[in-house]
């Protein structure tokens, strides 16, 4: 039954506390959980690697069993957002993220360090953006969703770029594994009680989503626009996340040094920042798939052309920039597009099916990216990105023509 647009701005004025509550509350512990879950991984990798006796290849491994774990238990965490909400799961997910940070640290060789990234994997999963994201959606009005989830992610990637100089800061004076002490204790004392306090409970949970409307997930997979938009961004994040892992030992190996190499990262942070401030005017006056076409496009290239910048800082600058443009508008084009075309009731499971394959991917592109190394990762890279584009251009001259299903 489709919700009257009465009903929606009845449902838009109850929720609006809390949906900024939330909004506040997700840009602090995302920025944090991903900061210390994630964004100094690639900054350790090099010390992690000389502790532990082994190559950086075999490090790697412990960031492609997060992603694989996080893939397994995407599609049960997006069943239990969408019947019981998430302040359960994502305070239970938090508090994995502290043990395995804790874990990480005291590792003295591989099984320890692939065991602590089990946890974090799960916390990944239970407690990051997806579960962020299915929490919004429904706690915030329609016509604000969007707003909601831009202003979480902006903050959060922009915040996020820093934990690449602050963790290369800590390292050189504290050493990596009191780093990782430092970081877990900050997401103990911060986003477990954080999630705690500010995600709704079932029983709010349950009240709201009996107002909205929405596919089934099989009507969802039956339409060619899924199946588009999922190869676009199973691509897409593939070559994110390989860069993201390998740029910073990339840099050093072209002939930056390490503190240049840790700093030059923040670029992407700029970009991710100054896309999604003016994702919202773009995305009105040309819709959200043109614009996260050409995001793509611009990150292609900015891959393709970095091996050419070598140690010249402002070609690698815009190289870098390119690549934060794709980056920052893909993060939130996924779930508005999800939530715009196939509805709330079962957004965190359609989420979830997305979430598998892309996970793969995640998981799969690192290990790629780290065994070729020199040049020849970032062609690999840009060319794949260059399919997430192309994918996405049959969907541009429909993006105004919703998908048959429920409405």
């Amino acid at each position: 039954m489709r919700v009257p647009r009465e009903g929606w701005r009845r449902a838009g004025r109850a929720d609006e506390p809390d949906g900024r509550r939330l909004v506040i509350v997700f840009a602090i512990t995302q920025t944090l959980g991903y900061g210390c879950l994630s964004q100094g991984f690639s900054v350790l990798l090099i010390p992690m690697s000389h502790d532990l006796h082994s190559s950086r290849t075999a490090i790697t491994v412990a960031s492609t069993i997060s992603t694989l774990v996080g893939a397994f238990a995407a599609y049960p965490v997006g069943r239990v957002m969408d019947l019981y909400g998430g302040r359960a799961l994502m305070t239970t997910g938090s508090m994995c993220g502290v043990t395995g940070v804790f874990l990480w640290s005291w590792s003295t060789g591989l099984p320890g360090l692939y065991a602590a990234f089990v946890l974090i994997g799960l916390a990944l999963a239970m407690s990051t953006y997806d579960a962020a994201f299915a929490v919004v959606v429904v706690a915030t009005a329609k016509d604000r969703r969007d707003g909601a989830i831009v202003t979480i992610t902006m903050i959060t990637g922009f915040l996020t770029s820093f934990f690449y100089p602050l963790v290369g800061w800590l390292q050189g004076g504290l050493g990596w594994r009191t780093t990782l002490d430092v970081l877990a204790v900050v997401m103990m004392l911060v986003v477990v009680p954080a999630h705690l306090w500010a995600v709704p409970g079932h029983a709010t949970h349950r009240s709201r989503i009996a107002r909205r409307t929405g596919f089934r997930l099989g009507d969802a997979i039956r339409t060619a626009r899924f199946w588009l938009l999922l190869v676009s961004f199973v691509a897409q994040a593939g070559t994110t996340s390989g860069f993201l892992v390998m740029m910073v030992t990339y840099f050093q190996n072209v002939g930056f040094g390490a503190h240049t190499a840790a700093t030059l990262p923040l670029a992407v942070g700029v970009l991710q920042l100054t896309s999604r401030l003016a994702l919202a005017p773009l995305s009105a006056r040309f819709g959200m798939l043109p614009v996260t076409t050409f995001s793509f496009a611009a990150q292609a290239l900015g891959l393709l052309l970095l091996p050419l910048a070598g140690t010249s800082v402002l070609p690698t600058v815009l190289c870098i920039m390119a690549f934060g443009l794709g980056y920052g508008i893909s993060v939130v084009a996924r779930p508005s597009v999800v939530a715009g075309t196939f509805g709330v009731t079962r957004f965190a499971s359609i989420m979830a099916v997305t979430a598998v394959p892309m996970a793969l991917a995640r998981a799969g592109t690192p290990l790629v990216a780290a065994w070729l190394e020199d040049w020849r990762f970032l062609v690999l890279l840009g060319s794949v990105t260059a399919v997430a584009a192309v994918a996405l251009l049959p969907l541009v001259r429909y993006q105004h023509r919703p998908a048959e299903g429920p409405a």
